[in-house]
């Protein structure tokens, strides 16, 4: 379970193969007995065996502490004192969101190990309520990265700010150039984030290319990443369960070392 700031991923695993996965959105006021109402519905018919869960929205972690504390199967929260086996290279690990941490471990467990066992960089592009292009280093390290607006908060404040702008369905253009208000704004928006992508992914594949010697491989993923990621350049691979799949091998790394 990924609860991020917009919406809540809830996915289920037969070992590493994805058998089902739900998105709702979030409600930072939630209950306990809320979330595990959500639970029920999805997983009515799911023999579970275990839970796996993160939390970027402060307000929502005591909440899922309690509910996690009712449960009769083994349970990883993924945060700080969780042993997930990413060492975090940065200036403050206690400030790098979960789910970062965890999408970071199966970018390296899924992308940057080579057959014959040699690992290779990895850029993972995130497109959620935020945008966010992180460096994941050959033995899995995590090297920090950029954040940026997301896609929807851009619009949303930009049909706040500007009397004459309005919020418009986020579609692909046919053209760079709009011929109206709301085509427009849709080649701003999307093109305008996919150059913004690739001029980030630009500059971080420099800088490990040069401290590596190897170019990364770059990954997309988020609720968001099927909008823009066509229009980029730099994008390679996509996977939109990168962060769940995170979270299952983070479950399988802390059971197994308890």
């Amino acid at each position: 379970m990924d609860i991020g700031n917009s919406h809540t991923v809830l996915a289920t695993f037969d070992g590493a193969r994805v058998t089902g996965c739900w998105r709702v959105r979030t409600q930072p006021r939630a209950t306990a007995d809320e979330i595990q109402l959500v639970w029920r519905g999805l997983l009515r018919d799911t023999d579970v065996t275990g839970v796996a869960a993160c939390s970027t929205v402060p307000q929502l972690l005591p909440v899922l502490r309690q509910l996690l504390d009712r449960l009769d199967v083994p349970v990883t929260l993924v945060g700080p004192g969780v042993r997930t086996g990413v060492p975090l290279h940065v200036d403050n690990p206690r400030e790098v969101g979960a789910d970062r941490v965890v999408t970071a471990l199966a970018a390296h467990e899924l992308y940057g190990k080579r057959p014959d066992g040699t690992g290779r960089p990895v850029v993972v592009v995130d497109f959620g309520t935020s945008t966010t292009v992180d460096a994941v280093g050959p033995a899995g390290q995590f090297l920090g990265g950029a954040l940026a607006p997301g896609v929807e908060v851009s619009l949303d404040a930009l049909a706040t700010r500007a009397a004459q702008l309005r919020s418009v369905e986020l579609t692909v253009p046919e053209k760079a150039i709009g011929k109206n208000t709301v085509a427009a704004l849709q080649s701003g928006v999307v093109l305008g984030f996919a150059g913004l992508v690739d001029g980030l992914v630009d500059r971080v594949a420099a800088e490990l290319m040069t401290t590596f010697g190897v170019g990364p491989v770059v990954v997309a993923t988020g609720g968001l990443h099927p909008l823009v990621v066509d229009s980029c350049r730099s994008v390679g691979e996509r996977d939109p369960d990168l962060t769940v799949q995170g979270l299952r091998l983070a479950h399988e790394r802390h059971q197994s070392s308890r």
